[in-house]
């Protein structure tokens, strides 16, 4: 399968742009796994909760910590939009 496209961006800068295997989003109604080919989608993200990113099938996860905001898939991939972020 393609990889995924991922963008996190905080109001001060873009933290991250890379291909990714998949990203498990800590959404406000529940976590939710992203992979390329999803459908789209928008949520909110939980106050002081952390992404998952898996760079490749089987890696172990990378943990990003993320404040609020949101997360959007499209075409594209998916792009987080966080109020902060801490690798």
């Amino acid at each position: 399968m393609a990889d995924l496209h991922f963008e996190l961006v905080t109001p001060e800068k873009l933290v991250r742009s890379e291909d990714v295997h998949m990203v498990v989003v800590p959404g406000t109604e529940g976590d939710f796994g992203v992979m390329a080919g999803h459908a789209p989608v928008m949520a909110t993200i939980k106050d002081d909760a952390e992404l998952a990113v898996y760079r490749t099938a089987g890696a172990q996860p990378e943990k990003i910590r993320v404040s609020g905001g949101f997360a959007e898939v499209g075409d594209k991939g998916l792009t987080v939009l966080a109020e902060s972020a801490e690798a």
